[in-house]
């Protein structure tokens, strides 16, 4: 009985990620719960599988707006991963991007910065320079300067990251629509309109060809725009984009309405 636990362990964690991927996430705990229950009994201490466990709970517990509860979790993967594993190992790159989550999500800027930054160092060492982790990395530090008003090396940071996916990623990858987007966020906060604009237009132009017409993203990209072309006083091409937002917005209530009833 006691050789099918590692088994069992194993299938509790395939559920687990099952749950986590369709938003089930108190199941989600549960399921990784007792995968850590089972690992914690029959390995040693230090042992990976009891960080990965620990790493999946806080990214359930981040998830559901339990930002201390991950932190706590991501510190305890950290902390065996540390003991497990070379000092440059990705896992522990992963560790600290997901604990610099966590503190990002709790407010604590500066605290998130380092962390971030500590993933890029491992990043560097351990992977290709235009490996898509090196943009997560890039994108990530971006946010938490944008976060500081420090709009300068937050739009130095997400340059990188577009870089790095223009050539690690198919052209019309919803990442780099993601990435232009932030790009031209980042102009439109500085007053730079003109220049934000063709950002803007190459996210939609992607996500046109990458995401289902009604995807949220898609009225994302056409708010964006209307407020662009509100700021800059061009109101007509403004009102014709917050109508095509709304279309999809509208249209996304109504099939969430048809589930509801289906079920």
């Amino acid at each position: 009985m006691a050789e099918n636990l590692p088994a069992k362990a194993l299938s509790y964690s395939n559920d687990g990620d099952r749950y986590f991927s369709n938003g089930e996430y108190a199941k989600a705990l549960s399921s990784f719960g007792k995968a850590l229950d089972i690992y914690k009994t029959n390995l040693p201490p230090n042992h990976p599988y009891i960080a990965t466990s620990y790493n999946n709970i806080g990214l359930v517990n981040d998830n559901m707006g339990e930002h201390a509860k991950a932190l706590s979790s991501f510190e305890q993967a950290l902390k065996i991963y540390k003991i497990a594993l070379p000092p440059n190992h990705p896992e522990l790159a992963t560790a600290y991007n997901n604990i610099g989550g966590a503190y990002r999500n709790m407010g604590e800027i500066a605290k998130a910065l380092s962390y971030y930054e500590q993933a890029l160092e491992i990043g560097k060492i351990t992977l290709p320079p235009n490996h898509p982790d090196m943009a997560t990395s890039y994108n990530n530090i971006a946010a938490v300067y944008y976060n500081m008003n420090d709009f300068s090396k937050a739009l130095s940071s997400y340059e990188r990251a577009v870089d790095i996916y223009k050539v690690a990623l198919p052209p019309n990858h919803p990442d780099l629509a993601s990435a232009y987007n932030n790009i031209g966020f980042v102009y439109t906060k500085t007053g730079k309109y003109s220049e934000a604009l063709p950002y803007y237009e190459r996210s939609l132009k992607i996500r046109k060809i990458a995401l289902p017409p009604n995807h949220p993203n898609m009225a994302t990209s056409y708010n964006n725009i209307a407020a662009l072309y509100e700021k800059m006083g061009e109101h007509a091409k403004a009102l014709l984009y917050y109508e095509k937002a709304e279309e999809i917005e509208e249209n996304a209530e109504e099939i969430e309405e048809n589930d509801e009833e289906i079920e």
